[in-house]
This record gives C-alpha cells, sequence and structure tokens, in this order.
C-alpha cells in the first residue's frame, strides 16, 4: 500500500531542479504548496513528504518554511552520501539532523543514503553497517539506495553525465545487486538490519527488474519501499499500464511514491529539471495518481481531531 507521497526528488540539487530558472526556489515552493494540498484532497490520511535534499542543507529548509511549504506537508526528507558526493564525513550524520531538527519540528525522514561499490565492494559493507549504527532509531523512516547496481547502458539522470568524472560512474554501482543479478558482500549485513530499513529502488519505465526485485526484496525482510512514478513518464504510450503493474507488484509493501519529473513539452525550458510552465498541471498529476493508487478519506470527510483530556 501507499503509505507517503513524496513531493519532487532533490530539488535542492540543480540534477533534479534547475536553479538558473528558480534561483531564490519561489517556483518550487509554489508547485509543493499546490501538489501537497491536491493530495490531501484526495486521501486526507496520506502522510506528506517535501521532497528528500541533497546536499543537506538547513538554509534551505528554512527557505521552504518562509514559503509556508512546511504548513502543507507532514514530513521533511534529507538525502546522503558521504563515502560518495557530500563533502562531510559519515560519523557526521547526527550533526547533520539535528541541523536540520533545529529550523522544523516535522519529522526529518532519511529516505535515500548509499554507498557505492565504484572503489571496492568492502567499502559499502562498512559503510552499510556504520550508516545503521548511527541512523536506525534517530529517523522514523531509512531507506537504503539502493536494492539493483543501475545497468550502465541506461544512463543516470544527471545534469552534465560523464563530464562530471568518477562522480558520474559512482551513480551506477549503489546497489547490494550488481547489474548481473548476484549478491555483493553487503547484501548479508543488510538483512541484519530490516524490517527497520528500508530501501529506495526507482523502476525504470517497463523495467525488466520489477518482478525479481519484488522476490528479493520479500526475502530479504524489506517492509517498506520508496519508488517514482514520473510525471514526464505519464506522457509515453501505455504509461497508465506499466504504472498500473508497478504498483500491483509493490502492493505488499509501504510504498513511499515519489512524484518529479518535468516532461520535456511542460517545462519552461525542455529538461525534466525545469520547473513547470503550470504548476498546476504537475499537482494534478500528483492528485490522479493519490486517486489512483491510494484513494481515501478526503479532506472534507476526515473525522475531526479528538478533544484533549482536561
Amino acid at each position: 500500500m501507499i503509505e507517503a507521497a513524496m513531493i519532487w526528488n532533490e530539488p535542492n540539487n540543480k540534477s533534479h531542479w534547475d536553479p538558473e530558472l528558480d534561483p531564490d526556489w519561489s517556483r518550487f515552493a509554489e508547485m509543493a504548496i499546490l501538489a501537497a494540498d491536491a493530495i490531501a484532497r484526495e486521501n486526507a490520511a496520506l502522510t506528506k513528504v517535501l521532497g528528500g535534499i541533497s546536499p543537506i542543507d538547513a538554509g534551505f529548509i528554512t527557505r521552504m518554511k518562509e514559503f509556508g511549504v512546511l504548513d502543507h506537508v507532514d514530513a521533511v526528507a534529507a538525502h546522503g552520501f558521504p563515502l560518495d558526493w557530500n563533502l562531510w564525513q559519515i560519523h557526521e550524520w547526527p550533526q547533520k539532523l539535528g541541523e536540520i531538527a533545529a529550523v522544523t519540528d516535522l519529522p526529518i525522514w532519511v529516505s535515500e543514503v548509499g554507498v557505492s561499490t565504484f572503489g571496492a565492494e568492502e567499502i559499502q559493507l562498512w559503510g552499510l553497517r556504520r550508516t545503521a549504527e548511527l541512523l536506525l532509531g534517530n529517523s522514523p523512516r531509512i531507506q537504503w539506495y539502493s536494492l539493483y547496481d543501475l545497468p550502465l547502458a541506461w544512463g543516470a539522470t544527471t545534469r552534465h553525465r560523464e563530464a562530471e568524472g568518477s562522480s558520474y560512474y559512482r551513480h551506477f554501482y549503489m546497489g547490494l545487486l550488481r547489474e548481473d543479478g548476484t549478491p555483493k558482500p553487503a547484501l548479508e549485513e543488510f538483512v541484519r538490519h530490516t524490517p527497520q530499513m528500508g530501501l529506495v529502488q526507482w523502476f525504470h519505465f517497463e523495467d525488466p527488474r520489477l518482478d525479481d526485485a519484488v522476490a528479493w526484496m520479500k526475502r530479504l525482510g524489506v517492509t517498506n519501499l520508496r519508488t517514482g512514478l514520473s510525471w514526464a513518464d505519464s506522457f509515453r504510450p501505455n504509461a497508465l499500464d506499466w504504472f498500473d503493474r508497478q504498483m500491483a507488484a509493490l502492493a505488499d509493501f509501504d510504498v513511499t511514491v515519489t512524484f518529479c519529473f518535468t516532461p520535456e513539452h511542460r517545462g519552461l525550458q525542455p529538461h525534466h529539471t525545469s520547473p513547470p510552465q503550470i504548476p498546476e498541471e504537475f499537482a494534478e498529476f500528483c492528485a490522479a495518481m493519490t486517486r489512483r493508487y491510494a484513494p481515501g478519506v478526503t479532506a472534507a470527510t476526515a473525522s475531526p481531531p479528538r478533544a484533549s483530556a482536561a
């Protein structure tokens, strides 16, 4: 079942939101509020999560607070990769969460954390163990990225691709399973931390790994999963058939579904990172997906909160 709807992915990362088109994040804030309210109208009980930030930046969360975005969501999220991309050490995780907690009282999810095996598979094993020590029990959601390595032939979703050097190629080695489906050493360590630790697995359009991924996750004891439904993909032929298949396959998990990625023909610029020309269209997509896959109690019919005891 879907337990949470996440609004965008890494909005403060230029690989996922174009800072040149939205230098003060006001466009993103407007879109996020519209999306959160649209989701709430379809299912008032669904947890709404502000897209996980990367880098972890309390200033961005403060900016969202100033725009009023935090009044429309139930949690915020952070992504961290200190052994691969971030300019801080893994031992600083508690400090990083503390920086966000200092500017908001909302729950803080760690909705994406992982370690690449680009350099050595043993690094991932140590990193997973240390991450579990630092984070489990300190956040309501810890979701490890990811189950599968990204196939080299598919390409990673970044703005500058090979120009990023080794930073780009690290994207392809984040899995607990290699591209051919064989386990890496960290897989056994991961099992020690399920179901408390969940997974992130992005499924590409008509991804052939879907059924095998479900079987692996059940075998590993995974109960919570973060994945995505792409607004851009919704314009592909047979998009709803694929979305239906994906969400049906994941029905046994507590799913955080991430809504993101601008269709080229709906952006201010023809790129998935672009703010949409009409932010209400993204909100309409979020509403339609919630209505289709997480129908529930609407705001108009939700029970009033219980009165506090005198």
